[in-house]
């Protein structure tokens, strides 16, 4: 069956994300340093990041709301403000980083709009991933851009109904085995896992054994002629 609908993550899969997350992180740990070692700060922080996804979602501010929990955490009553000050400082830098395709994307999903219609599912804050869309040149591709709280298996079945798919005939490629490829398996679709070094262990995950839908590839370049191999069945 041809794919009719493919979906791409954005963030480590369009351009570049968790570098610019790690130059923060390593900023929260000097600021910290006068408290704890870099890799009790590290841990800590990461701890906190993920508790704090129920409350605050994804993305660079929620980061820096975490940044600044750990800090207090650490540093107790002792904390001066200078350090939140110095948070909120590579909280902006996070935030205004510059939009860095990875190599030869627009030329990519040119080549994918002409297979099928694509839509871009990503989660994040909606003004920053909205700008990050707009910083990057790339709007014209998507029929459809989809910024959500979580990917799972339901907001999948619920975006192939909306563009009127079949999800034997969607696609969704991504670099995150938790939420791009395995909701997507789960809910009919291809999953395509398009791995990025520096990846957020959170969202790691086990690779299916032996799943039809299931592929893996080195860069996103690859994926029309993976769509081509899939329509001709």
């Amino acid at each position: 069956m041809p794919i009719d609908l493919i979906c791409l993550d954005a963030d480590d899969t369009l351009w570049h994300n968790m570098r610019f997350f790690g130059e923060a992180q390593a900023a929260f740990a000097g600021i910290v340093a006068p408290f704890v070692d870099a890799g009790i700060a590290t841990e800590t922080l990461e701890r906190c990041e993920v508790r704090n996804l129920a409350l605050y979602g994804y993305g660079a501010k929620s980061f820096t709301l975490s940044m600044i929990e750990t800090a207090v955490e650490l540093g107790d009553d002792d904390l001066p403000a200078a350090v939140v000050r110095d948070i909120l400082a590579a909280g902006r830098t996070l935030l205004s980083h510059p939009v860095e395709l990875f190599d030869g994307i627009a030329d990519t999903l040119a080549a994918l709009a002409r297979r099928a219609r694509l839509v871009l599912v990503t989660k994040g804050d909606l003004l920053h991933q909205e700008g990050k869309l707009a910083a990057s040149g790339l709007g014209a591709h998507f029929a459809g851009v989809e910024i959500v709280s979580e990917k799972d298996e339901g907001v999948f079945r619920r975006l192939f109904d909306r563009h009127g798919v079949a999800p034997e005939a969607a696609l969704m490629a991504g670099d995150s085995m938790r939420s791009d490829v395995l909701p997507a398996l789960a809910a009919g679709a291809w999953g395509v896992f398009i791995p990025q070094d520096g990846g957020w262990a959170h969202e790691r995950g086990r690779a299916p054994d032996d799943h039809p839908r299931y592929r893996t590839l080195a860069s996103l370049a690859e994926l029309p002629a993976l769509v081509d191999v899939i329509a001709a069945g």
